[in-house]
């Protein structure tokens, strides 16, 4: 029998100016159903806020009956990966769900996430469905770059490591409710990551999510797409505006590099660098020629190419503070 104060499950939401966004979070959280034999907690980590946010989680903890406490924790140092390590560092769960500050759960949400973990105690991390909840309808062609937009759907539940053991490409769970173990992230993540993510509203370097990944996939821990976890994440029209685009595209590019990477000793990387560089550009030439009448207008097939010419040029970023620099 567990210790009456033990946990098995910590929501974790890493926000940054989150004040207008986390009540329907919360609410949303307040509503879960067939919790009754779980023992959670949720956790708001403030990444260095300077809007109201701290103050709308202290209204909800003043007002707060449920079993299932609200705890706030400020994390100054801005960057998505200093905000999880900092959930990471105070949560009570041997799991941990994290939601951004626009995912709604589904009303099954904690309680299909806890069930997962606990009946598969080799799985690191595991996400689930991701549904797209648009303020306004996405571009043509949006279905090719939705997954960049921590969109995901599928009709059954499958383990990363088998699909994509024998291949070279590699596709993990987005980082929109994913679900860490988190003997796994202190055991396989190093204290410092080379990627510290979204900062502020800077775009400068994203992909931390899929560093973090690679760590626990390349130390033989199991991730998994689990079929019956659902999130609905908020997109506003302005995500779809060709300027967003561009410099999301950007920063996912040049950060292709150190993800990448975590898979070769320093000797091989002398190999594999020449060979991404050529097949970077061969894709960079395929799509010039069949997009070069719309990369004006095609708001989806420029941010492709920025895409791609971005991780072309990630090879000569190697420091990732310089990337703060570029916007």
């Amino acid at each position: 029998m567990k210790p009456m104060s033990a946990i098995d499950f910590t929501v974790a939401i890493c926000t940054y100016n989150g004040a207008n966004r986390l009540a329907e979070v919360l609410d949303r959280l307040r509503s879960q159903e067939k919790t009754e034999p779980i023992s959670w907690e949720i956790i708001v980590v403030d990444n260095n806020s300077t809007d109201d946010t701290a103050k709308v989680i202290q209204e909800y903890q003043a007002n707060w009956s449920e079993p299932y406490p609200i705890h706030y924790y400020l994390e100054p140092e801005q960057g998505l990966a200093f905000a999880r390590r900092c959930a990471i560092r105070e949560a009570k769960g041997t799991l941990i769900g994290f939601l951004d500050d626009d995912n709604l759960p589904d009303s099954n949400w904690v309680a299909q996430a806890d069930h997962f973990g606990q009946s598969h105690p080799k799985a690191g991390a595991y996400g689930g469905q991701i549904h797209g909840k648009f303020e306004v309808e996405p571009p043509p062609g949006f279905e090719r770059i939705a997954r960049y937009f921590a969109l995901l759907e599928g009709k059954k539940t499958y383990c990363y490591n088998e699909k994509y053991k024998n291949t070279q490409k590699k596709l993990f769970p987005p980082g929109a409710g994913i679900v860490i173990r988190q003997e796994a992230w202190l055991k396989s993540v190093p204290e410092h990551q080379s990627i510290n993510g979204v900062s502020g509203n800077s775009l400068s370097m994203k992909c931390e999510d899929v560093e973090m990944l690679s760590y626990l996939f390349y130390d033989d821990w199991e991730l998994w797409f689990n079929k019956d976890m659902h999130i609905y994440h908020k997109i506003p029209k302005s995500r779809f505006e060709r300027d967003y685009i561009i410099r999301f595209f950007r920063g996912v590019g040049l950060s292709r590099y150190q993800t990448r990477m975590i898979a070769y000793k320093n000797w091989q990387k002398l190999v594999v660098i020449p060979i991404y560089m050529v097949n970077d550009l061969r894709k960079i030439i395929r799509h010039f020629i069949k997009y070069r009448t719309n990369l004006k207008t095609d708001v989806v097939a420029a941010g492709e190419m920025e895409l791609l010419l971005t991780i072309l040029l990630g090879f000569f970023y190697k420091n990732t503070r310089l990337s703060h620099k570029i916007n």
